[in-house]
């Protein structure tokens, strides 16, 4: 079910809440990805400025935003990849704690949007084993208002050669919690549950009523992984199969492919040199029956 509130979406301290692709060739990223995910592009920056940034929607609006993809800031993120944004009440204030948990600043806390409408205030940081990600502070622009939809952000990742070292890092940051009943996969921030249904999800309790206590207040995966500590992007479509189809065909590589209890996925790099998920939400029959039998709002 598209996901795509009337209300704006707005994300507590502690919560994923944007994404985007830094890529030298910003216009050969905004064909393929239009391509794929059939998104509308809207320019940010007034002509003439350094840089570009086009923020990604379904019908070019703010109410369906979904995603950007910039220019590379100079000197920073020299990797092309999806970076993972995390909600925070005062960047400021959270990128003090970052150094006295063993994080790096990459980018001291600075205004970012159009001059005449902020759209929050962003810093770059890398965790202690080396996963890099931006804190921000919502302003004009909240975060992605569609989610969980096909063609909008679904899900981010975070693999960790050291799931203990990353919580002690993660936990007094942005207040995660794992417990081993909702397994070593997901990080959570108590109460989110309570604000998704206060805000924009009214129905999450009655959907959510058969899982282990705790999974509506999940943000974010957790996953040992081997290589560099990294944070994975995952997007939601369709047709696993065939929007991996389309990826290839507008240059992309499919990396691996899974079938899992609850989603098809498909690793792939895109041409610029990305690595992301395209999932297709498959879920058993029996939540499927629950959602059936879940009352109306």
């Amino acid at each position: 079910m598209a996901d795509t509130p009337t209300t704006p979406r707005t994300y507590p301290h502690g919560v994923p809440s944007w994404v985007d692709l830094e890529t030298s060739d910003v216009d050969a990223a905004l064909g393929f990805y239009g391509d794929l995910f059939h998104w509308r592009f809207t320019e940010q920056l007034p002509p003439g400025a350094p840089g570009r940034y086009v923020v990604a929607s379904l019908d070019d609006s703010g109410g369906t935003s979904v995603a950007a993809i910039a220019t590379p800031s100079a000197g920073l993120d020299g990797e092309v990849a999806w970076h993972t944004y995390l909600a925070v009440d005062d960047v400021d204030a959270a990128v003090a704690r970052v150094t006295e948990l063993g994080g790096v600043v990459s980018s001291r806390p600075e205004d970012v949007g159009p001059p005449d409408h902020r759209a929050g205030r962003m810093a770059r940081i890398v965790d202690p084993q080396g996963a890099p990600s931006r804190l921000f502070q919502a302003d004009g622009r909240p975060g992605a208002q569609a989610v969980n939809a096909p063609d909008t952000w679904n899900f981010s990742n975070l693999f960790t050669p050291d799931l203990d070292t990353a919580l002690r890092f993660y936990g007094p940051l942005l207040g995660w919690e794992r417990t081993d009943d909702l397994g070593a996969g997901m990080a959570r921030v108590p109460g989110y549950g309570d604000h998704l249904a206060a805000t924009v999800d009214p129905r999450i309790n009655e959907r959510q009523e058969g899982v282990p206590p705790g999974f509506s207040d999940v943000v974010a995966g957790m996953l040992t992984g081997e290589g560099p500590a990294h944070w994975q992007v995952t997007f939601a479509v369709a047709d696993r199969d065939r929007s991996a189809g389309d990826a290839e065909r507008g240059g992309a590589t499919v990396l691996h492919k899974e079938d899992g209890e609850w989603s098809k996925e498909a690793l792939i790099r895109d041409p610029f040199g990305a690595e992301l998920v395209l999932a297709q939400f498959d879920p058993p029959e029996s939540y499927l029956e629950a959602e059936r039998q879940a009352p109306k709002a």
